[in-house]
């Protein structure tokens, strides 16, 4: 990753995202330093509370003072979490107006997926800095567009990819990058089916919004439809207009641990390909499986999808590396190591977060050092989730330069890499 700036090189140079993560408490959860002086307190403002953006606040309740949401349902539940600390937060239905509140510090941005750059981009004008759920992006152009937003106002901006934030994950890039399994050839990630089916059920017909969802607000930029409660909170994510299936949901986490043990934080692959199937009845746009090869420039082959097992498996000239989010499985021929023994198999070692996630994003406010997670290693790892699902959707082989950050040799699928703006809306 990155090496980290001081605040001086930081302000010199101006260089250098789904549902609740069923990840242990101990690690991503834990409330950030208890004994903060009030007037050292980074004063946050919440951008979308539903389930996700709630799930958030439990891990910096204590320092949020405004909640927005465009429904008021969810509006209230977030304000109602604050309440029970004995504080009371500003409630907002437009996130600009929050924007605009002169004693708000950070934002911590947990709206749907194509919901993301538009507020990250106008928090970093505003002088806010950002927390933003993965995956980062609805498209490549948009994480672009936020990562420069970030440079240019020098904001702090850490993306949601929690697991950067766990020891099995960061140990098994260690063990990785010390080259404890020898050169790796190939990289296998494994994503979930999609749950639209436990959440949805069934198809149900088009209906008016309720009373306290502002839709016209809540499509934003994307296309406009007719409402249906299968198609938005938790559920928008498998509609190409909102989000990217699986790829993007689970593929921003997995992906990103195989960018990152590849040391890819500044690159990614050259060439993609992949096949999918979809529900036989179209109950739903993003696919059911999927199977995805990604081929880096020094030959490691990444295969990703919907039929693959284990989360990230890295596949080495004497053994594998198994990596979940509780355990890590390390095979060194035939033979099983024991991984707390092992520790990070050699003298290379990456910087650790700052206890939770969201601790290292408020320590980072402070020191204005890159968090663990920043914004360009969101859109990197972006990059790669949403060049699969061009692949797939595009059904041609994809060549791509990770310098230029450009699709080469095909005109008709570098269309995907932005999408048009519903007026008034502007990416920019």
């Amino acid at each position: 990753m990155p090496s980290r700036l001081s605040r001086r090189g930081f302000l010199r140079t101006g260089v250098a995202a789904g549902a609740i993560l069923a990840l242990p408490a101990s690690v991503y959860r834990a409330a950030f330093a208890a004994d903060i002086k009030p007037s050292e307190s980074v004063r946050i403002g919440i951008i979308g509370t539903g389930l996700q953006g709630r799930a958030n606040m439990g891990a910096i309740i204590k320092n949020v003072v405004a909640v927005c949401d465009v429904d008021t349902e969810h509006l209230n539940l977030g304000a109602g979490l604050v309440k029970k600390t004995g504080n009371t937060a500003k409630t907002f239905s437009d996130y600009r107006k929050l924007l605009d509140a002169k004693d708000i510090d950070a934002v911590l941005i947990a709206t749907p997926d194509h919901w993301h750059a538009l507020p990250t981009i106008d928090a970093c004008k505003a002088g806010k800095d950002v927390y933003c759920e993965k995956p980062l992006s609805l498209t490549i152009a948009e994480s672009q567009a936020m990562l420069k937003a970030a440079r240019d106002n020098k904001r702090v901006v850490q993306t949601g990819t929690q697991q950067r934030s766990g020891k099995t994950f960061r140990q098994a890039v260690e063990l990785v990058r010390n080259n404890f399994i020898g050169k790796v050839s190939r990289v296998e990630v494994g994503l979930p089916p999609p749950n639209w089916t436990t959440k949805a059920k069934m198809p149900v017909p088009d209906s008016d919004p309720p009373a306290g969802l502002d839709f016209d607000f809540w499509t934003g930029p994307a296309p406009a439809f007719k409402y249906n409660v299968n198609k938005v909170h938790y559920l928008f994510r498998f509609f190409w207009d909102y989000s990217g299936g699986q790829q993007t949901n689970f593929g921003a986490h997995h992906l990103d641990i195989a960018q990152w043990a590849l040391d890819m934080d500044k690159s990614g692959p050259t060439t993609v390909e992949g096949t999918a199937k979809y529900h036989k009845d179209g109950w739903y746009e993003t696919p059911d499986w999927t199977d995805i090869t990604y081929t880096y420039a020094n030959g490691v082959v990444l295969k990703c999808g919907q039929g693959y097992k284990g989360d990230v498996t890295f596949y080495g000239e004497k053994g594998t590396i198994n990596a979940t989010r509780s355990s890590i499985t390390v095979t060194l021929g035939d033979e099983k190591q024991d991984a707390a023994k092992i520790g990070s198999g050699g003298k290379f070692q990456l910087p650790a977060s700052k206890g939770s996630h969201h601790a290292d994003w408020l320590s980072c406010i402070k020191s204005r050092e890159l968090p663990v997670a920043d914004v360009e290693i969101g859109h990197r790892s972006g990059v790669v989730c949403h060049l699969g699902n061009i692949a797939i959707r595009h059904g041609k082989k994809i060549t791509w330069d990770p310098a230029k950050e450009q699709i080469v040799g095909d005109a008709d699928a570098a269309k995907w890499l932005s999408k048009e703006y519903r007026k008034p809306w502007k990416l920019g």
